[in-house]
């Protein structure tokens, strides 16, 4: 069984300089953390897996393709496969649970020759 406890994946988190940190990856489903700071950029591109995004703590607004919302703790924002989205208008440090499905990157077409050996 793997098991996470958040306030370890916090402190985990809080000691990188990385703004993504995966904790699990299994091939139906990859999850991680991912950090922005206030007044940050979210410079990101679209992925190919399907992306769901849950707010543990800050404030700002998302864009998903034409559509923006505001996004606060408890917030559950789902992006398609390909679909261009980026935070933006961050007032306080973001910090995001996200789950891909299937894992992050296992559908980029560098690895489709791969899945096919």
């Amino acid at each position: 069984m793997d098991a996470f406890e958040l306030s370890e994946l916090i402190n985990q988190h809080s000691q990188s300089i990385d703004a993504y940190l995966e904790f699990l990856r299994v091939p139906a489903l990859s999850m991680g953390m991912y950090k922005l700071s206030a007044g940050g950029i979210d410079l990101q591109e679209p992925h190919t897996e399907d992306e769901v995004y849950y707010i543990l703590s800050g404030r700002g607004s998302i864009q998903v393709g034409e559509e923006n919302r505001a996004v606060e703790p408890g917030t559950i924002v789902f992006v398609g496969a390909n679909v261009e989205h980026r935070f933006h208008s961050i007032t306080e440090d973001l910090m995001i649970l996200v789950f891909f499905a299937p894992a992050e990157y296992t559908l980029a077409p560098e690895n489709e020759n791969i899945e096919e050996e």
